[in-house]
């Protein structure tokens, strides 16, 4: 479900407002009909570690840690995730918005827009155990990186400012939930996207026929250190497959041998695992569909490639 990252200035309310979105969401989402199942969870930087982490940049790196891996388990089908937390830095904000692509819900940043001399007014206000060490909050403040709705990790992007009542939360909703109550689906990108299981006996089938194939080639046509050869337009029959090499008019060597078996591997290596590649073939000479004869598709990959008529 989607994610709702909070920003801004240390002291610039986010907690404040982390907790009014969670109400109001908890409450919109009690109006659903049917009942729905979406709940609201809040990650909260503070439950995780002291603010006195951010002196360190250790201490810092391994809170932030925390808070993604935290992030990361709520992040689901039925939850609306809420990360209370400084995020101050831009390449986290595009870290956690890839946890939430990579899962294929949306995510939108939530900016706590208080000036620097009322964040200062609030962070003296507090309880002294609640403070940052004055070192650690000046540093903060300089080290913010504003977010900004060029960004797309970033957008959408929602400011508030410290004298508005609330965030807008309409167009919160609107942004993370469907017009059905469930939430809006984003489509992964491939850097983005899990890698897929490994089929390891497939890939192994894969590489045993490919070096075979090779193999019968070398040997019927020559393509070794001590020459030999073959005139052009001859066929070579390969065993375990009814496809036949064609022979092409310049002898290829070796290494160009071993170079076009790596590439159709890699063309194969998706299917072998399972995945939808939306058409390996790409006029490769590879039909799209999955076949069990490895060895006539890779003749078939061999002929396409040295275009023997």
């Amino acid at each position: 479900m989607p994610l709702i990252i909070l920003t801004g200035y240390p002291s610039s309310g986010k907690t404040h407002r982390a907790t009014q979105l969670s109400t109001w969401l908890t409450s919109r989402i009690s109006t659903l009909a049917p009942a729905s199942s979406l709940t609201v969870h809040t990650v909260t930087s503070t439950s995780l570690g002291p603010r006195s982490a951010y002196a360190s940049a250790g201490e810092e790196k391994t809170l932030r840690a925390e808070e993604l891996s935290a992030v990361k388990r709520h992040l689901g089908r039925n939850t609306i995730v809420i990360l209370d937390a400084p995020s101050y830095i831009k390449g986290y904000r595009y870290q956690l918005y890839c946890e939430a692509k990579a899962v294929g819900t949306a995510s939108c940043v939530v900016h706590a827009g208080t000036s620097i001399s009322q964040c200062t007014t609030n962070h003296d206000t507090l309880p002294t155990s609640s403070q940052y060490p004055p070192a650690t909050f000046t540093n903060l403040l300089s080290r913010y990186e504003e977010p900004s709705n060029l960004s797309r990790w970033d957008s959408p992007l929602f400011t508030v400012i410290w004298d508005d009542p609330h965030p807008p939360y309409e167009d919160i909703w609107a942004a993370l939930v469907g017009p059905d109550g469930r939430a809006r689906r984003v489509k992964g990108h491939q850097a983005t996207a899990k890698a897929p299981n490994t089929n390891s006996q497939g890939l192994a089938e894969l590489t045993a026929t490919t070096q075979a194939v090779i193999k019968a080639f070398s040997e019927w046509y020559g393509v070794v250190e001590d020459g030999g050869g073959a005139g052009e337009g001859e066929i070579v029959e390969i065993p375990g497959t009814k496809e036949r090499i064609e022979v092409p008019a310049v002898r290829p060597s070796v290494a160009q041998l071993q170079r076009l078996r790596r590439q159709f591997e890699g063309l194969q290596r998706g299917k072998v695992n399972g995945m939808v590649t939306g058409g390996a073939g790409g006029g490769s000479g590879i039909p799209d569909e999955p076949s069990s004869d490895l060895a006539g598709l890779f003749v078939r990959f061999l002929n396409s490639s040295w275009d023997s008529k």
